[in-house]
């Protein structure tokens, strides 16, 4: 299982912008521009860089070696380092659900695959369940990506149920 440390301050307001956490998935595996990245986002580079920007000073993003556009401009890819993988951040921070719900909006709902469970186990179960969820979503977090596959996002939340006291 991957070791966790709590984030730094300015890690964890690097995280707290459901943006920036878009743009780590966009970098994730491979390496876009900040052209490239507004683009996909349909935002203004400009305001994009600013974000960019503070994802490379906080290490969740590293430039790669610069490249020449089409028109010959300097153009630098980012990549997404996983650094936010290793990091617990605040669990009331709706950043995260934020950036989920925004890519979930864009996907085709034919395509979406949902679930919502409610469970009532006794302390060791719920130990246990937490345990095996955890170890099976690093296991396949572990794998290596495929470039010819299909990219697919996973939001789990597990929250006590406030409708049955």
């Amino acid at each position: 299982m991957t070791e966790r440390r709590p984030a730094t301050d300015e890690e964890a307001r690097a995280l707290a912008s459901s943006l920036r956490l878009r743009i780590l998935r966009i970098c994730l595996g491979e390496a876009h521009t900040n052209q490239e990245i507004a683009a996909i986002l349909d935002r203004d580079p400009a305001s994009v860089l600013h974000h960019t920007r503070t994802l490379v000073r906080t290490g969740f993003l590293q430039a790669e070696q610069e490249r020449r556009g089409a028109r010959g401009a300097r153009e630098i890819p980012y990549l997404a380092t996983r650094k936010s993988w290793r990091l617990d951040t605040a669990a009331q921070d709706r950043s995260m659900l934020d950036a989920f719900l925004e890519e979930l909006a864009l996907a085709p709902a034919a395509e979406v695959d949902s679930t919502r469970l409610g469970l009532r186990l006794p302390p060791a179960e719920m130990e246990d369940f937490r345990t095996r969820l955890r170890n099976l979503i690093e296991e396949f977090a572990a794998r290596p990506d495929d470039p010819t596959a299909r990219a697919w996002s996973l939001f789990v939340v597990l929250h006590p149920d406030p409708n049955r006291p």
